[in-house]
C-alpha cells in the first residue's frame, strides 16, 4: 500500500498535510510503492478560543442629566443628516438645499477688502495686534450704535460685539442660570429652548403635546397673526421674541411691541430680543425693541451680521445690554454681562471686526441692501409659486423666510416628499415647536438659478 494511500485514508479531507522525502532530488526521484510500516494518525483540530468581552473604560463623572432631556439631535444638523442619506441614495441626483437659513451669495468687495487689508496688517509691526477687548473695539461698538440705536439712548458702552447671535443666546442663558422661568414664541428658533433644556431651566420633554415642562410656549398662528395673546401667557422671568420672526417671517407691529413692552413691565419680566433679520423688514414696523418708550428698562437685543453682509462663516454678531436694565436686586444685568463675557470670550476676530465696520460705512450700507434685495426677490418667486399652487402661505415680506402650510400632514411627511420627489432640502415646521406642526420653512437663501429650478419642481409636485 502506498504512503499516499494510507495517508488518504487517515487523514480528513479537510485537513492540511505536508510531506516533503528528506532525500528529494529533482533529477532522480521517481514515484514509486514503498512498503512501510503501518503507523496510526491522530487528528488534531484547532479550535479558536472565546474571545473575552472588552468592557470600554468608564470615568467615574456623571453626565449633565440635562443633556438627557433633549431630544434627538439639534434641528439643522437633523436635517444635514438626511440631505446626505438622501445624496446616498441618489448620487447623480441635483440636491438644491433651501432649508438651513445659510447665505449664499459674495460678501461684497467693499467688505472683503477691508479685511484683506486688516490680514494682510497683521504682518507688520505697525499692524499686528493680539487680544482685544471682549466688549469689542471702540470704532465698530460706536458705529454699531450711530448706525441702528440713534435717537433710541442707546450708547456705545451698551453693545458688546461678539462671534454671534446664536453665541450670545447662550452666554446669556449662561448668566441667568437654571433657576429662571421661560417663555419663547410657538414656533420660534430652537436655540431658544434648547440652551434652556441644557441650562435645567426646563422640565422634561412631554411627548403628548410635545413640549417641555416648565416652558411657556406662546402660541402664534395665522389667526393671531402670529402675535401671542399675552392675556393667556403665564407670568415668566424671560422672554426670547424674534421679530421678524424665525422661521414665519412674521413682523410684530409697533402697536404690539408696546404690548410686549407693558407687559414685561407688568410682571417684571426680561426680554430678549432677537432682531437678526431687521434690515429685511418692508413694513413700517420697528427694526429695534428700542424704538419702544421704556425698553431699556426690560430689554436686551441681539443681532448679526450674518444674513445682512453674509458673514454666516466669517462670525460676527452683538448684544446690547442697557445701563438701565436692573435685576430684582437692582444690579446692573450689563455688569453680569459682561463679567460673563471676560470669562467665556476673548473677543471677536479683530479681522472680522475690520469686516463689520466696513459693512456699517456708506459704501457698505449700499452693499449690503443690494445683496438684501437680492434674496428678498427670491422670497417673492418662493411666494408667488406656492400661492399660485393654492397654498396658504405667510412670511416673506419681512424676513428671508416663507412658511407655507400643508393643513392635515406631518412637516417630516412633507418635508420627505419634497426631498424625495424634487430633490429640494426645506425645513419642516415641527422642528421649531408643536406650534409649527403641519408647516415648512422655505429659505431664500440660494443662487437665483437654483431658486428658480427648485420653484419648477415645486410647480411639477403640486400642481
Amino acid at each position: 500500500m502506498s504512503v499516499a494511500h494510507n495517508l488518504s485514508a487517515s487523514i480528513s479531507s479537510s485537513s492540511s498535510a505536508f510531506l516533503v522525502p528528506t532525500d528529494f532530488n529533482s533529477t532522480t526521484f521517481r514515484p514509486r510503492n514503498v512498503p512501510v510500516p503501518a503507523k496510526s494518525f491522530r487528528i488534531c483540530k484547532c479550535v479558536a478560543a472565546p474571545q473575552e468581552q472588552k468592557t470600554a473604560y468608564k470615568t467615574k463623572v456623571s453626565r449633565n442629566e440635562n443633556m438627557a432631556k433633549l431630544q434627538a439631535g439639534y434641528l439643522f444638523p437633523e436635517v444635514a443628516r438626511r440631505r446626505a442619506a438622501h445624496l446616498q441614495k441618489y448620487p447623480d441626483a441635483k440636491v438644491i438645499s433651501l432649508g438651513i437659513g445659510d447665505t449664499t451669495e459674495p460678501i461684497p468687495e467693499v467688505i472683503t477688502s477691508a479685511m484683506a487689508n486688516r490680514s494682510h496688517a497683521l504682518s507688520t509691526l505697525e499692524g499686528y495686534s493680539g487680544y482685544g477687548a471682549e466688549q469689542g473695539e471702540k470704532a465698530l461698538r460706536a458705529a454699531i450704535a450711530s448706525t441702528f440705536y440713534k435717537n433710541f439712548g442707546i450708547e456705545d458702552d451698551d453693545i458688546f460685539v461678539s462671534d454671534g447671535a446664536k453665541c450670545d443666546i447662550s452666554r446669556l442663558q449662561v448668566m441667568f442660570g437654571s433657576n429662571v422661568t421661560m417663555a419663547v414664541q410657538d414656533p420660534s428658533y430652537p436655540a431658544y429652548v434648547d440652551s434652556s433644556v441644557i441650562l435645567g431651566q426646563t422640565g422634561l420633554f412631554q411627548k403628548d403635546v410635545e413640549k417641555y415642562g416648565k416652558i411657556e410656549y406662546m402660541r402664534c398662528t395665522p389667526e393671531n397673526g402670529f402675535f401671542p395673546h399675552l392675556s393667556t401667557v403665564q407670568r415668566t422671568d424671560i422672554i426670547f421674541f424674534c421679530s421678524p420672526n424665525n422661521p414665519t417671517g412674521a413682523a410684530a407691529t409697533r402697536e404690539q411691541l408696546t404690548q410686549l413692552v407693558q407687559f414685561a413691565k407688568d410682571n417684571g419680566t426680561i426680554i430678549v430680543y432677537d432682531s437678526a433679520y431687521a434690515l429685511y423688514m418692508s413694513d413700517d414696523n420697528p427694526r429695534s425693541i428700542f424704538e419702544i418708550p421704556g425698553a431699556k428698562e426690560v430689554a436686551i437685543e441681539t443681532s448679526s451680521f450674518s444674513k445682512y453682509a453674509g458673514f454666516t462663516g466669517v462670525r460676527l454678531g452683538w448684544t446690547v445690554v442697557p445701563k438701565q436694565l436692573l435685576f430684582a436686586d437692582g444690579f446692573p444685568v450689563a455688569k453680569d454681562f459682561n463679567r460673563i463675557v471676560s470669562t467665556c470670550f476673548n473677543g471677536a476676530s479683530n479681522i472680522a471686526q475690520a469686516g463689520a465696520l466696513a459693512c456699517l460705512s456708506p459704501d457698505g450700507l449700499k452693499a449690503v441692501y443690494e445683496v438684501i434685495g437680492f434674496y428678498k426677490e427670491n422670497t417673492k418667486i418662493i411666494v408667488d409659486t406656492f400661492n399660485s399652487l393654492g397654498f396658504k402661505v405667510y412670511g416673506g415680506k419681512n424676513g428671508p423666510y416663507v412658511w407655507v402650510h400643508f393643513p392635515g400632514r406631518s412637516s417630516w411627511e412633507v418635508f420627505s416628499e419634497i426631498l424625495e420627489k424634487t430633490h429640494v432640502v426645506t425645513t419642516p415646521g415641527s422642528g421649531f415647536g408643536p406650534g409649527g406642526e403641519g408647516f415648512v420653512r422655505v429659505s431664500a437663501f440660494g443662487h437665483r438659478e437654483n431658486i428658480l429650478e427648485a420653484c419648477r419642481r415645486f410647480r411639477e409636485l403640486y400642481r
